[in-house]
């Protein structure tokens, strides 16, 4: 299958195709937040975000961030060949349970060291996730995490005809 077509950026945006592989994290400015069940079960400042080609970003908060009891172990694992063996965890609030619906990587491999006691969540599940004043959309597909937000342009993987690229 061929290299789909990248969307040019605008000012202030970046394409996700010029992200790079293996992939790159990197510290983020904004105030992070996660809403579920109508209440705030995650605020931080200290999140980083994994930049992969073709994906949006994937966002990374520290588990201290998360509200007491907002995370639990889940069945499940998964493998990725440059951050390594993740875990599953269901994410909690307000009364509501998300399965499965957060990872992270207790023992990430080699140069993705900063993804250490950090989690990930998938924006799909939760109230409302916001970068600074914006609220993400999720990534296209049921498979990847990454955070759709007026700054990046695709066409992202994960959505209908994808899988090859």
């Amino acid at each position: 299958m061929r290299r789909p077509r990248p969307v040019v950026p605008g000012p202030g945006q970046e394409s996700v195709w010029d992200y790079p592989r293996p992939p790159r994290v990197e510290r983020v400015d904004d105030r992070v937040t996660i809403r579920l069940g109508g209440g705030l079960i995650a605020d931080t400042r200290d999140a980083v975000r994994v930049l992969e080609t073709s994906h949006p970003p994937v966002y990374y908060l520290p588990m201290d961030a998360f509200v007491a009891g907002a995370l639990v172990d889940a069945p499940g694992s998964s493998f990725c060949e440059f951050k390594g063996a993740a875990r599953y965890l269901d994410v909690r609030g307000g009364g509501e349970v998300a399965a499965g619906a957060a990872w992270n990587y207790p023992h990430p491999s080699a140069g993705f060291e900063a993804l250490t006691e950090r989690v990930a969540v998938y924006a799909g599940p939760m109230d409302r996730c916001t970068v600074g004043d914006e609220v993400v959309a999720p990534q296209p597909g049921g498979f990847y995490g990454g955070w759709v937000t007026s700054s990046v342009v695709g066409p992202f993987k994960g959505g209908p005809g994808s899988l090859g690229w």
